[in-house]
């Protein structure tokens, strides 16, 4: 048999019928700042984790412009070095999105 978690079988509690609500007010209480101390780090948690992503997003874009920059021209491009052309190509083509 598993636990009921805390918060739930705290509002059951305080929506019984039974009368046993005041006699858990503490315990009510404690387990809300729990719930709220628990929330407030996930969401910056998220903060954290989205400026990071956000850091990401700017720096693949920075790279993306150097490589188109400075791949060549298909044409320019000799018979050794077609298959790194090729490999530049599908790897500019994945950071659009396009493969």
């Amino acid at each position: 048999m598993t636990e009921q978690p805390d918060a739930l079988r705290l509002a059951q509690i305080l929506t019984g019928p039974d009368g046993l609500a005041s006699w858990h007010r503490e315990d009510a209480a404690a387990e809300l700042r729990r719930l709220h101390e628990a929330h407030d780090w996930q969401y910056k948690m998220a903060g954290d984790r989205l400026r990071r992503i956000e850091k990401l997003e700017r720096v693949n874009a920075q790279l993306l412009e150097a490589l188109e920059y400075w791949l060549p021209d298909e044409t320019m491009v000799g018979t050794p070095h077609i298959g790194e052309w090729q490999r530049h190509t599908a790897a500019i083509a994945a950071a659009k999105g396009e493969a």
